[in-house]
């Protein structure tokens, strides 16, 4: 995206939301679309002539964004999309495999009707999204699906943890889902977890949950590597 596209999306609209809101979802769907990469500052004169905003909302939405794990400081550099640690990254996949897996057994093993339907309609949203090459509303639908996973067995605590994390999760997710052959690799794998569910299988639906998130991160480390190479070179 040039620097022209990037300005117009990046533009504020003044109806609905408060100004605020709309600059911190402007500003944060920026940064999980790619338009500002990991390590690239974000200085607050730029954004402001940007976005069509007032200094004082650039500064809390960045420092909003910094509470999310979205924005650093580095030294005199001032605020920059934080690098994504390999490190933390994995921790964030452990914790999704295991809850997600949870709550795909409980799925299986749940008697209501409405949840096979549902995830296949966010599944069908997710393919939709890679066929319009549009990954906002394959994060959008991924995020559907996960809600409707813990939301149909009542595990509010745990889905409230997912939340938490889903900033960042969308922040790999937004790496992760760009790669070679994962338009088809990843809502193949997701529909394992919807087939299992659908067979009452339980044992099944926390595996292939679990499979999915592995493979995941094993492209999440992927990418990390390479990008870590390419700053070496």
């Amino acid at each position: 995206m040039d620097q022209e596209g990037a300005a117009t999306e990046l533009r504020v609209e003044r109806p609905g939301k408060t100004l605020r809101e709309l600059a911190l979802g402007n500003l944060r769907d920026a940064i999980l679309h790619g338009v500002f990469r990991p390590g690239d500052r974000l200085v607050e004169r730029d954004l402001v002539e940007r976005m069509g905003v007032s200094r004082t909302i650039v500064r809390e939405a960045l420092r909003h964004l910094e509470s999310e794990g979205l924005v650093s400081t580095e030294g005199s550099k001032g605020p920059i999309v934080a690098r994504l640690d390999l490190a933390v990254a994995e921790q964030i996949y452990e914790v999704r495999g295991a809850l997600e897996a949870m709550a795909a057994r409980l799925c299986a093993e749940a008697d209501d009707p409405t949840i096979v339907p549902e995830l296949e309609a966010a599944l069908a949203g997710i393919r939709a999204g890679y066929a319009a090459h549009d990954l906002a509303e394959v994060l959008n639908q991924t995020s559907e699906f996960y809600r409707i996973l813990f939301g149909k067995v009542n595990r509010d605590v745990a889905w409230d943890i997912v939340k938490l994390l889903t900033v960042r999760i969308n922040h790999l997710r937004s790496m992760t889902i760009q790669t070679e052959n994962r338009n088809v690799e990843g809502p193949a794998q997701m529909a394992r977890i919807v087939e299992a569910i659908r067979d009452r299988d339980g044992e099944r639906a926390a595996a292939a949950a679990r499979d999915h998130v592995r493979r995941a991160a094993s492209i999440a480390r992927e990418v990390f590597l390479a990008s870590r190479d390419e700053r070496i070179d």
